[in-house]
């Protein structure tokens, strides 16, 4: 049980710990992604500023990426993009690991303490004696003992598969909407920032004409 106990612990501290963290971010993710992208279609500094000012959160930093680029081209500005969101992915999956392990360790850990018991428990029970009643409500008792590690293993396991799903569903729904936020970013990069400034500085055929004679 002491094992059982110190998984449990370990389990509503990593719960805890990500939760907080969920609840943050997921409160203000929308307002930070409106703003930057908003700032994006007039200044790219304003909008890295703001995106600055959030790097705290990982939509910050995903954002702020490709924004603190001097000039990139497109493939460079996606590859910033991509590059910061695996990253945050990563981050965002630190407590997945333990709490699997609780999965797998837990109902283990539990029939290993029944196992034991019921050892124990055969093991001080006395059939060919006398008392025979007395000895089987004895050993009744020890063996529900025993079962206690088991349910106390399952319960321990049901709660961390129950956490590991909801962390791993609110994950899977941030790749993508990095991906949306990303793909609209860059589009926005693309049409505002770098295709007029190609277009201004790429000389006319006249021009050209002009030049070579």
């Amino acid at each position: 049980m002491v094992p059982i106990v110190g998984l449990s612990i370990a389990t509503i501290a990593c719960a805890l710990e990500q939760g907080r963290f969920w609840v943050q971010f997921l409160s203000q993710e929308d307002r930070i992604v409106h703003d930057v992208l908003e700032a994006a279609r007039v200044d790219l500094d304003k909008a890295a500023a703001i995106a600055y000012q959030a790097q705290s959160l990982p939509i910050g930093r995903f954002l702020l990426a490709p924004l603190k680029l001097k000039k990139p081209t497109p493939e460079t500005f996606r590859l910033a993009l991509e590059a910061a969101g695996d990253k945050e992915f990563a981050k965002m999956r630190k407590g997945d690991k333990l709490l699997e392990s609780v999965v797998g360790i837990a109902p283990l850990l539990g029939l290993l303490g029944t196992v034991t018991g019921l050892i124990i428990t055969f093991n001080n029970l006395n059939i060919g004696g006398g008392g025979a009643s007395e000895s089987a409500t004895k050993a009744a008792a020890g063996i529900g003992e025993a079962l206690i590690t088991t349910a106390s293993g399952m319960v321990v396991a049901i709660i961390a598969l129950a956490f590991f799903r909801i962390f791993v569903t609110l994950q899977s729904k941030q790749v993508d909407y990095f991906a949306e936020v990303g793909s609209e970013l860059e589009l926005i990069y693309r049409q505002v920032w770098y295709e007029p400034s190609v277009s201004n500085h790429t000389p006319s055929t006249r021009d050209q004409q002009s030049a070579e004679y």
